[in-house]
């Protein structure tokens, strides 16, 4: 069990544990992951506003968390606790609450800080009588702290939201607040005793083997037995047969009938018991023990399920950016074999092709032979985009990354690949120029002929670009180049041609791929958050057991 001594390496192990839980990502919608998401949201709350700064201050007056369902009559049963409408009562309640914290004068400074809580705005309003409470203030991200000298010094009772509340926001604070708490009061009624949703509260605080009590509110007087016998039995059978149990009649008050409050009688079992862990060292230690140990020790658990959970977000991120690697490699090795077999000297180009010089000029052939490779890296990109919606649509985690990318063809491909090919063509066309001009400048300094000295540098792109995209079916504009140029100037310039063929050719699809993983990369699912969980839990799990 962990002591409540001076452990300031303890705290700054939980202190670790908690940035690692704080960088935890988890974009992708997995199997899983919505719990995994509440484990998180639960683990902070956690460690934020309980164990550290119980740890940190283990004198701080007990915080007694009232938690259930809608109209359960947690707020009438703090009203009743402290003496007076503090919280506002009633089934039909404001989709807007906030909670509100009550503790006697002398404590008022130890939660008018932000030593537990520190997300929620401490409000105040003044005090009002009975017949006219303070009207709840509509803010959001608020608590608010009432002080009442007929409360025990050294407890709070905080009054949650409904953990069942149809406000999304409500429901999350209910749990966070419950998660703030040294004792954990779960109250439910007669007719709902048994539903789904006291259980799961019941459940967690088994799990985590809090200090929790249980209230039974509103039995009729005439099945009062039978029903706590029955309430008796599912605790017994969940393993929670030790748990405290109080039962609370039905009266008229329950309802909010006369002054709210409940007769003292009703509560007066409850008051004693929280004043008794409030007075007596040994119950006080015993139930912060209790609530730090199996919070801690249900970390050894909940912090591996929240690694498997960054891992399995990660797997998942590299296999679908491992679908689109895939597509696009093999793509680009078969747009390369189709150069070498000279499939863009096809169609168009390739009638340019027959018809140059006599009936075709140099610059029909470029235009014919940048619109069959702008067409041919097109198609290439399609099959890649394609085969990646086959391997998304059989992940779940693609949902994560937009419709967009797995609706069909991208309009806009086909421009993006064309402006990279026509950047291409300006390039060799540069490149021809270049050499042309090389070839005249030099014959002239040597006063010597050269072969390049009159060749037109429009005759040289087309020529160049006809012999590195047609293959084998363009042997004879190699052929032509080397009678213009001589053999090693041909060769040297269809060198640097085909570097530039590769290196735009690997700039289009690269471009289109990297389209498809720009959304995957901003989600940043790296491995190291599930490293480090664990790592930080395994320093935890020595300090602990020092």
């Amino acid at each position: 069990m962990v002591t409540l001594d001076e452990r300031p390496q303890l705290i700054d192990a939980l202190s670790a544990l908690r940035d690692c839980v704080a960088a935890v990502r988890l974009p992708l919608p997995l199997p899983g992951a919505p719990r995994a998401r509440q484990t998180r949201v639960e683990l902070l709350a956690q460690l934020d506003d309980y164990l550290v700064p119980r740890l940190k201050d283990p004198d701080a007056p007990l915080l007694a968390v009232v938690g259930g369902s809608t109209g359960a009559g947690k707020s009438t049963l703090v009203n009743s606790l402290v003496g007076r409408r503090v919280s506002e009562a009633g089934v039909l309640r404001p989709t807007t609450r906030t909670p509100v914290l009550v503790c006697h004068p002398d404590d008022h400074h130890w939660f008018a800080g932000m030593r537990v809580l520190p997300q929620l705005t401490r409000v105040w309003l003044p005090q009002q009588d009975d017949d006219h409470p303070a009207e709840e203030p509509a803010q959001d991200n608020a608590l608010r702290v009432e002080t009442s000298s007929a409360l025990t010094p050294g407890i709070a009772l905080l009054d949650a939201p409904d953990i069942d509340s149809l406000v999304v926001e409500n429901r999350l604070l209910a749990a966070e607040l419950m998660c703030a708490a040294d004792i954990w009061v779960m109250v439910t009624t007669a007719s709902r005793y048994a539903d789904a949703v006291p259980w799961h509260l019941l459940r967690t605080a088994k799990e985590y083997d809090v200090t929790l009590l249980t209230v039974l509110d509103r039995v009729p007087h005439q099945v009062i037995g039978e029903v706590s016998r029955q309430y008796e039995a599912l605790l017994d059978k969940a393993g929670l047969a030790d748990v405290p149990r109080f039962t609370i009649p039905e009266l008229p008050e329950s309802t909010g009938g006369g002054s709210g409050l409940l007769p003292d009688t009703a509560v007066a079992p409850l008051r004693a018991w929280l004043a008794h862990r409030a007075q007596d060292l040994a119950a006080r230690q015993q139930a912060v023990a209790r609530t730090v140990s199996g919070v801690v020790g249900s970390l050894d658990s909940r912090v591996p399920e929240l690694a498997a959970a960054v891992a399995a977000q990660y797997a998942a991120a590299v296999r679908l950016g491992g679908a689109v690697e895939t597509a696009y490699t093999e793509q680009g090795e078969r747009v390369r074999r189709q150069l070498q077999r000279g499939a863009v000297l096809a169609g168009d180009a390739r009638t340019r092709w027959r018809a140059y010089p006599r009936d075709s000029s140099a610059e029909e052939l470029l235009d014919a032979l940048t619109e069959s490779l702008a067409a041919l890296v097109h198609c290439a990109v399609a099959a890649a985009d394609e085969r990646v919606r086959d391997a998304w649509r059989r992940e779940p985690a693609a949902a994560a990354l937009g419709a967009a990318e797995l609706a069909g063809l991208d309009p806009e491909a086909g421009e993006r690949i064309g402006m990279v090919v026509r950047r291409w063509r300006r390039e060799l066309e540069e490149l021809a120029d270049e050499e042309v001009g090389g070839g005249e400048r030099a014959a002239a300094s040597r006063s010597v002929p050269a072969r390049s000295v009159g060749v037109d540098s429009d005759t040289v792109a087309a020529l160049l670009a006809t012999a590195l995209l047609g293959g084998r079916r363009a042997r004879a504009a190699g052929e032509r180049l080397a009678e213009l140029l001589g053999a090693q100037a041909a060769l040297r310039l269809r060198d640097k041609g085909g570097e530039l063929v590769t290196t735009y050719l690997d700039r289009a699809l690269h471009a289109e791929r990297d389209r498809l993983l720009a959304p995957l990369d901003a989600l940043d699912v790296t491995p190291e958050p599930q490293a480090e969980l664990i790592a930080a839990l395994s320093v935890l799990q020595k300090e602990k057991d020092r």
